[in-house]
């Protein structure tokens, strides 16, 4: 029997009436929408409040792996049509998924971690290189003008309270990256302190749980870890101080990573469950018996210096640092500073080119070691 059953048409299905409809509708909402956002877009490019390519030369490299189209993304998502529906993207997926956005990891619950603490770099190994090298030139640098440096590298958050992880996978290849790297400085003989040893016995408790920086646990134990390395470089802090040390009633602490996933302006109901901190406050004792020209002379300006990232400004580690030293120190750390910021801000300062410190303390994040390096720290 010869088959008659027609071959399945291969055209395309109208559309349905209400399809019909409401396309115009749909199609002069998306050209609205568009317009909007060109017209924002406009307004910010034409009032200088947008740049979309950096003020120096472009590499091959930047092109090639896409920094330069991500930068003018990253620019763009600054205009106000934009940047309100990011937002609301942003709360709509927190709210619907619970996810935490590109920025942000979770961990076991009510635990956040920042992304770049997980990133691997193609040019990992040779950006580390790069900064040591650079450690290193400035140690000697400073070494001929009777400075001493002492590096202090914090761990990531993501190894010291790895129990707090749970199903969030820390890549194996970084078990060694502070380690390799502080052996690099001692081998030419800069001094380094990994704080890892000092802040691994507190686990969990020495990082806040909504924010990428220590507690205030973490931070006094991290203080007097430095402090044993410099009365074993035998240097002492000047001048002798004593700190009165006091606590404030606990509030909640706004974490930034709940601000890095965008969640910052929704409600605190709906936010995750907010952080409690009881901060510390320290208020150096007058000495007696100095008269105004040695209180407020030069002999009596601290010989300790730190510069470093937003860990050297959050909870109350110079204060703790202070403590440890029993000597007052001149804090140049600088948030969002990364690597080199706060370095090159310093040295290029009245404060360091009057008065030179004795002893430069550099603290510096290990989810920074590996990352591009500038290849300026101002000296």
């Amino acid at each position: 029997m010869t088959n008659t059953t027609p071959p399945p048409s291969t055209a395309p299905t109208p559309p349905s009436d209400i399809a019909v409809r409401t396309s115009p509708v749909a199609g002069i909402a998306l050209a609205a929408f568009l317009g909007i956002g060109l017209v924002s877009c406009g307004w910010l490019l034409a009032s200088g409040k947008l740049t979309l390519l950096p003020g120096k030369a472009v590499s091959n490299d930047e092109v090639l792996e896409g920094e330069i189209t991500h930068r003018i993304a990253k620019e763009l998502a600054k205009a106000p049509l934009p940047e309100q529906a990011a937002r609301l993207e942003r709360a709509g997926t927190w709210l619907v998924l619970g996810d935490s956005g590109p920025r942000v990891r979770q961990g076991c619950e009510q635990w956040l971690f920042i992304s770049d603490e997980f990133k691997l770099d193609r040019h990992a190994q040779a950006n580390a290189q790069a900064k040591q090298q650079a450690v290193i030139a400035l140690q000697q640098a400073l070494e001929k003008r009777g400075v001493t440096l002492l590096v202090s590298v914090v761990p990531d958050k993501s190894r010291i309270a790895a129990s707090q992880l749970c199903d969030l996978p820390r890549p194996a290849s970084l078990e060694p990256r502070i380690r390799n790297w502080a052996e690099g400085l001692q081998a030419a003989g800069v001094p380094v302190l990994d704080l890892t040893a000092g802040l691994q016995p507190l686990g969990s408790d020495a990082f806040l749980r909504l924010d990428t920086h220590w507690s205030e646990a973490g931070a006094k134990a991290a203080a007097q870890a430095i402090a044993a390395k410099v009365a074993a470089l035998g240097i002492e802090a000047t001048p002798t101080r004593a700190f009165d040390e006091g606590q404030q009633a606990a509030a909640p602490r706004p974490g930034d990573l709940v601000r890095l996933a965008g969640l910052d302006w929704l409600p605190t109901s709906l936010q995750p469950p907010q952080e409690w901190v009881q901060a510390t406050t320290f208020s150096e004792q007058t000495p007696g018996g100095d008269d105004l020209d040695d209180l407020f002379g030069d002999d009596n300006l601290p010989n300790v210096a730190l510069i470093g990232t937003s860990f050297s400004r959050n909870s109350n580690f110079a204060g703790f640092l202070q403590q440890a030293l029993s000597a007052p120190i001149g804090n140049f750390g600088k948030d969002g500073g990364e690597f080199s910021g706060a370095a090159k801000a310093y040295f290029d300062s009245a404060a360091f080119k009057q008065t030179p410190p004795k002893l430069l303390i550099w603290e510096i994040p290990e989810r920074d070691l590996q990352t591009p390096y500038a290849g300026d720290v101002g000296l």
